[in-house]
């Protein structure tokens, strides 16, 4: 009798044990072909990447290849050239985020109210994010053309330039040109994220606020903006990781010129790969972006964490 007892007692916890494992392994089953595919695409090309900056892979230099450890990056931090594309890479990214976000916020709080031909508008609005980028940057690029586009008429006739011509060709305003291209762009990003998240705010704590005779700006700051800031602090994030990235449109309509005035980071990864065929000063150059990058995204998620409540 006893004995029966044990054996029951003993494939009890057989099974017990069998069902635990059974639970803990189980879920990384199904995971596991999404984490394998993840790794297979991003972190694989990232190692190789990353190995190859401290490589020599010149093709035009066939027999010189091979491990040169941290002579890729003592180069780069001799390359006025590679600051200069920074410097550019900084305001590029400021100036398209800015108007990105202010406009992108404005057209979000505009289509969360109720107006004639609101779902016409709201199609247009959305119309750029779904414009190839090659044929966004083309099309401005003719927009800026003085012989086939109106833009520098139209600066011209407002004292914005002296005579119609081509500020593409202009080192000092050059940079002017793919920001518009770029803000048209991306504003239907901000617009559609922003948008979604007012229409997740309780509607209750707007009629509140009528009830107690809140002004706009007081709804606004009090309700609006505080429910937003987590959304803001994420869109704000990816954005300006994908700027910062985002090489098509300067390369179309500048190649990174006139004299590097509009070269910045990602492009100069590009020519420097593509062009002088120089695979590992340019994965030096991808490397220090990824570090900049991951440093602000980490600074702006700490920051997201200490302020936002929410």
């Amino acid at each position: 009798m006893t004995a029966t007892r044990t054996a029951a007692t003993s494939g009890i916890s057989r099974a017990w044990r069998s069902a635990y494992m059974r639970y803990l392994v189980e879920p990384y089953l199904y995971v596991g072909p999404a984490v394998a595919m993840i790794a297979l695409v991003m972190l694989v090309p990232l190692v190789i990447g990353i190995s190859y900056s401290f490589q020599s892979i010149t093709l035009l230099k066939p027999f010189e290849t091979g491990w040169i450890g941290l002579e890729n990056y003592a180069t780069l931090w001799r390359d006025a050239k590679f600051w200069l594309a920074l410097e550019n890479t900084f305001w590029w990214t400021l100036s398209s985020l800015t108007f990105q976000f202010a406009l992108g916020l404005g057209l979000a709080l505009l289509l969360n109210t109720q107006f004639y031909g609101k779902r016409l508008f709201q199609a247009l609005v959305f119309l750029p994010w779904a414009v190839p980028t090659f044929l966004s940057a083309l099309t401005w690029a003719w927009l800026f053309n003085p012989v086939i586009g109106p833009l520098p008429h139209w600066m011209a006739a407002l004292g914005i330039l002296s005579e119609p011509y081509n500020i593409l060709g202009d080192p000092d305003l050059a940079m002017w040109g793919p920001v518009a291209a770029n803000v048209w762009f991306g504003v239907p990003f901000f617009a559609i994220t922003l948008l979604a998240a007012l229409q997740s705010i309780p509607g209750e704590l707007y009629e509140a606020a009528e009830i107690d005779g809140a002004s706009a700006w007081q709804v606004f700051t009090k309700i609006t903006l505080p429910f937003l800031a987590p959304m803001i602090a994420i869109t704000v994030m990816l954005r300006t990781i994908w700027i910062a990235n985002f090489a098509d449109l300067i390369f179309v309509m500048t190649g990174g010129g006139p004299a590097n005035a509009t070269q910045i980071l990602s492009t100069y990864v590009f020519t420097t790969a593509f062009r002088k065929l120089d695979f590992g000063y340019a994965s030096a150059i991808a490397v220090a972006l990824l570090g900049l990058l991951m440093v602000y995204a980490v600074l702006l998620l700490a920051i997201r964490r200490r302020f936002v409540k929410i």
